[in-house]
Formats: C-alpha cells, sequence, structure tokens
C-alpha cells in the first residue's frame, strides 16, 4: 500500500510539474503528497541528477523537499514556508555540483507547472562548464536572451559581427576585457588588476570594441545592446 501511494504521489507531483490544469489535481496532490494546497513553493532544475532518494518528501535545515529524476536532469520541489528562496542555491549545492535554475516562489502547488519552466529558462542562463546554482531574479536580463534564440543570433550578429571575425585569442582577449570592465562596474583600473595588465590597455582594448561594434560604451542604450550581445555570445554554446 505504501508503494502504490509513493507511486500515485509521484504521478500527481509529475503532473503539476507538466503544468496540466486538470479541476482538482492540485488538492488531489496535497492530500497524496501531504503538503499544504496552498503556500510558498519554490522549484530547481539541476543539469545533473544528485545523490539520495526520489519522489519522496525527505527534510533538510527545516525545508521539505521533493525530488523527480527525468533523462539526467532534476526537478527538486522545495515547501519553503516563510524561509528566503535565497537560501536554497547553497543547500543544494550539498548534493548536486551544478549548474542549476531556481524558478520564481509560487503561491501554491497549482503554479509549480510554470515555476518549473522559468527554472528551466534560469538554468539555461547558465554558460557552459559552470557549475553555479542561480535564481531566475539575479539572471532576467540573460533569461530574456535565452527566452528567445532567433532573436539572440541576430543580436549576436549585428552588434559582434565584426569582432567574431577575428582570430580566436583575439576574440577572446576583447570578450575577457569587456567582461571584467562591466565586472568591475565600468572600472579600467579595477579591470586592468583583474587582467593583470596597464588601465591603458583596457582602455585600448575598449576603444578597439568599439571600433569594431560600431557602439559607445558610455551610451546607455548602446551598452544595453552590448550587455545583452555578450549575453548570447556566452550562452550560445551548446548545452546538455
Amino acid at each position: 500500500m505504501r508503494r502504490r501511494g509513493d507511486e500515485r504521489g509521484r504521478a500527481l507531483l509529475d503532473a503539476l510539474l507538466e503544468g496540466r490544469s486538470e479541476p482538482g489535481l492540485a488538492a488531489r496532490a496535497a492530500s497524496g503528497l501531504d503538503l499544504p494546497e496552498h503556500g510558498r513553493y519554490a522549484v530547481a532544475v539541476l543539469r545533473s541528477a544528485g545523490d539520495g532518494p526520489t519522489g519522496v518528501t525527505t527534510e533538510t535545515d527545516g525545508l521539505r523537499f521533493l525530488r523527480r529524476r527525468h533523462g539526467g536532469r532534476e526537478t527538486v520541489v522545495v515547501a519553503l514556508g516563510d524561509r528566503d528562496p535565497a537560501v536554497l542555491a547553497a543547500l543544494l549545492a550539498r548534493w548536486c555540483p551544478g549548474p542549476g535554475g531556481i524558478g520564481p516562489v509560487t503561491d501554491g502547488l497549482a503554479g509549480l507547472g510554470a515555476a518549473r519552466r522559468l527554472a528551466e529558462v534560469a538554468l539555461l542562463t547558465c554558460p557552459p562548464g559552470t557549475t553555479e546554482i542561480v535564481r531566475l531574479e539575479e539572471r532576467l536580463p540573460a533569461a530574456l536572451v535565452v527566452s528567445q534564440p532567433e532573436l539572440s543570433a541576430r543580436l549576436v550578429a549585428d552588434v559582434l559581427g565584426p569582432l567574431l571575425a577575428l582570430d580566436p585569442a583575439d576574440r577572446a582577449l576583447l570578450v575577457r576585457t569587456l567582461e571584467a570592465w562591466l565586472e568591475c562596474g565600468g572600472s579600467a583600473g579595477r579591470a586592468a588588476g583583474r587582467l593583470y595588465c596597464h588601465r591603458n590597455t583596457v582602455l585600448n582594448r575598449l576603444r578597439r570594441l568599439e571600433r569594431l561594434t560600431s557602439r559607445s560604451l558610455s551610451r546607455p542604450r548602446e551598452l544595453i545592446e552590448m550587455m545583452l550581445a555578450l549575453d548570447a555570445f556566452r550562452l550560445s554554446a551548446p548545452q546538455a
């Protein structure tokens, strides 16, 4: 009986995560999974399945987790209660090396399907080779980019086309300089320290980028185009 109950609970959870809109589904799932129908939930999607049992409710640090694995990926539903969703990334990293994406908090089991879809978008904002677990709210501009792959490809071609035509080593140097400058809040001096070069070297590379892209980093609209194109370029490699 317990095995049949677990199987029924897994089927109900899968139906919620698929976003089905069957009448009474959330109420049946709440009963079958012993969870409140209404409450604060978050969904995470991890690219690699972690250790431990799946399809059952477990508790860690006062949070209740339900875990499902499909095709090498793992979907985790978390009953947050009154906890801050920011703590999830650290907790999830204990059993999964990442990368992973965490969707926005949803009010009730009926919203798990939408939360899962947005968690998958958050996962797509993790560049290949990284192991971070990120929240969608931290990656909204990049999420917009990955949600529209055709437009993203056109953005990269239009903004970074001449840059992409360079020798790969030369291109990588300019891209890394732009990344460092952005990460340092637009400070050439701090970027130089990070890149182990002179401040004037950073400025010269940035001016070269401006000439290649026909865009000025000092004009907000053109800077936004550069940042979005950079995100699209970094995230364009195939992801497993």
